[in-house]
């Protein structure tokens, strides 16, 4: 793919900063204008970012999926899981076609993106989303075991 000037250091340095701070960086895609790719980190922390040519910003997101017949425990839990979210100072998009999607987002400027810019939105963004999990009552295999 052939990204302009600007995207290319802009994708250069928001890999080497995941990799930095002990993130893996995998599964990237996109066209001219976009570049997507998913993370993971060792604690089990995961998302995609998205950079954008006409954007000023990296967006981080993780998104929940949900069968439709969960539609009223959600409703019951989506005052909590909005606090949550601004508590954050992340922000949410709800969709529901097939099933229920609840994506949670977070953003930082290209202008003030460094090791600890990403490190500290990072950790808001991951406390963010397994305070939204506790709220719909997921636990991964690993909490479960412990139990």
């Amino acid at each position: 793919m052939k990204y302009s000037r600007l995207m290319r250091e802009r994708i250069q340095r928001v890999n080497v900063l995941f990799k930095e701070l002990g993130y893996e960086v995998f599964d990237n895609s996109g066209d001219e204008a976009s570049y997507i790719a998913g993370f993971e980190g060792g604690d089990g922390a995961a998302g995609e970012f998205y950079i954008d040519v006409d954007n000023k910003f990296l967006e981080i997101a993780y998104t929940f999926a949900f069968p439709l017949e969960t539609s009223e425990f959600l409703q019951r839990r989506l005052v909590d899981m909005l606090k949550i979210c601004y508590e954050f100072g992340c922000y949410i998009n709800i969709s529901k076609e097939d099933e229920i999607s609840f994506s949670v987002f977070s953003k930082i400027y290209f202008a003030g993106l460094n090791f600890y810019s990403l490190k500290e939105t990072l950790k808001d963004f991951n406390l963010c989303i397994n305070a939204v999990k506790d709220a719909v009552d997921i636990h991964t295999e690993n909490e479960d075991q412990e139990i």
